[in-house]
């Protein structure tokens, strides 16, 4: 704007006109009307051109100013001065269209001008409620995140606190193996301390092998031995069944079959066990109330009796009977190497802990368990392959120990879903049946070992008949031989 200004006053056009103007003046009434004319032309075209110049540089001013610098000035100033002169010296309409045409310029311009002000507003209000938006969302991630956190915490617990309750459990166990070692301990101690029984021939008329003995000794001991008998039903689930199992499975490889076999093996030991202690209950019964006059009832002299004597209980003729049991058994299968003269260290342990808890008052007894029974959680923990959320038992690992009708130690049992029905058809096709005796045959392996032989010709095993009591024959023994 300035160069065009410069060349402006340079061009001393302003002063060419002025002068050209003061003489047209001069000679105004002596030139004739086309000399006028001309002048007047000359002086227009000049103007014109000043004028050209000037609105070149009014141009550049207000593009020097911005896009919307000057707008007010050129509305109140130039836009009617343009209006006033060109209507004045002609019809106008030209220039009113033009007029017309520029404020609607301006009012199109104003308009786009609050429309993008507007625009701009609502840009930012939706900006703000993105940027809101985006704070919520990763408030949302961050609980999420912390729920997670927090669930894997209760997971980590929840492992915890299952292995507390099974460490809770290990030391019940040890509190009560530790505690039946006392009462042991202390029953020896009071048997050193007294006067130690001899064993001696007796030619008195009395048939039974009577020991010096206070009476009510099974009343006296009852709690020991029951401490001391539940410890050791834990002690063999722990030891001597896994002992079992581990000897099995090095024939057979399914873990379900070894597991039946020793639970099978648990409840035919206790059958087989209360089973002689009621002939050996009837057998001093029978015997002792011949001759005998106490202070104290028949039953309780019985059962000191039977206590004080559980020597003479010939547990290998239970364990033979437990293992002609389990070869008939359709619930469970093995194959033709095996005998289950395999585990009767397992079965006569069981035998002598069964036999020992009918002496209790009340006695001990397992619970009654059947293939798909409904689970309880108070009768039975699940093994470590179950199915934690199915109802039914498919198979039972080892029996719940019962005091009349209360749980003292819980038993194991699997379950799991849809396998009950399928796995009682897999274990009827395979299962074999076996010989009545549970002597080994030769004819398979003549080196296989043998069941060992009874002590004496108890008439449990015996086949002949028994003969009656003889009280006059002298009793050389204090085995079974004193009932025969």
């Amino acid at each position: 704007m300035a160069d065009s200004l410069r060349r402006l006053i340079n061009n001393e056009s302003c002063r060419i006109l002025q002068e050209k103007l003061e003489s047209w003046y001069k000679d105004y009434h002596i030139n004739s009307c086309d000399q006028n004319l001309n002048r007047c032309c000359e002086i227009i075209e000049m103007n014109s051109m000043i004028q050209g110049q000037l609105f070149t540089i009014l141009n550049q001013t207000a593009r020097e100013g911005g896009h919307y610098a000057g707008v007010e000035t050129i509305k109140s100033r130039l836009l009617p001065w343009l209006g006033t002169c060109f209507s004045s010296t002609t019809s106008g309409r030209p220039f009113e269209t033009s007029l017309s045409l520029i404020q609607e310029s301006i009012e199109k311009e104003r308009q786009l001008r609050e429309f993008a002000s507007t625009r701009n507003h609502e840009l930012q209000q939706l900006e703000k409620e993105l940027n809101s938006t985006r704070l919520q969302l990763t408030l949302v991630q961050q609980d999420l995140k912390a729920s997670q956190a927090q669930e894997e915490s209760a997971l980590r617990n929840l492992d915890r606190l299952n292995d507390y309750e099974q460490q809770v459990q290990i030391l019940k166990d040890e509190i009560a193996i530790l505690g039946a070692q006392k009462s042991v301990l202390h029953s020896r101690l009071a048997r050193s301390r007294s006067p130690s029984p001899r064993r001696c021939q007796s030619r008195s008329p009395s048939p039974l092998p009577l020991r010096s003995c206070s009476p009510g000794r099974a009343r006296l001991t009852n709690a020991a031995r029951h401490a001391r008998l539940v410890a050791r039903f834990s002690e063999i689930y722990t030891q001597e069944r896994l002992d079992a199992q581990n000897l099995l499975r090095t024939y057979i490889d399914d873990l379900e079959i070894v597991q039946r076999i020793i639970y099978v093996a648990a409840v035919e030991s206790f059958h087989a066990a209360k089973m002689a202690f009621r002939q050996f209950k009837m057998r001093v019964r029978k015997t002792l109330s011949l001759t005998y006059s106490g202070p104290e009832s028949l039953e309780d002299t019985v059962l000191d009796y039977i206590v004080r004597h559980e020597d003479l209980y010939d547990v290998q003729a239970s364990v033979n009977e437990v293992i002609r049991a389990m070869n008939i058994n359709p619930k469970i299968s093995f194959p033709p190497e095996v005998d289950f003269i395999m585990i009767s260290s397992l079965i006569r342990e069981l035998c002598r802990v069964a036999f020992s808890m009918q002496t209790l008052v009340p006695p001990l007894d397992i619970a009654f368990g059947a293939d798909g029974e409904l689970f309880n959680e108070s009768k039975y923990r699940r093994s470590y392959d179950s199915d934690f959320t199915a109802p039914l038992v498919v198979y039972h690992v080892w029996p719940a120990l019962m005091e009349n009708d209360s749980i003292i130690v819980k038993g194991e049992a699997v379950s799991k879903r849809g396998a009950l029905w399928s796995r009682r058809s897999r274990s009827k096709s395979r299962s074999r049946s076996r010989s009545m005796s549970p002597i080994l045959s030769h004819s398979a392996n003549p080196s296989r070992t043998l069941l060992p032989r009874s002590r004496s010709p108890s008439p449990i095993r015996s086949g002949s008949p028994r003969p009656a009591l003889n009280t006059s024959t002298t009793s050389d023994c204090l085995g079974p031989c004193a009932f025969t």
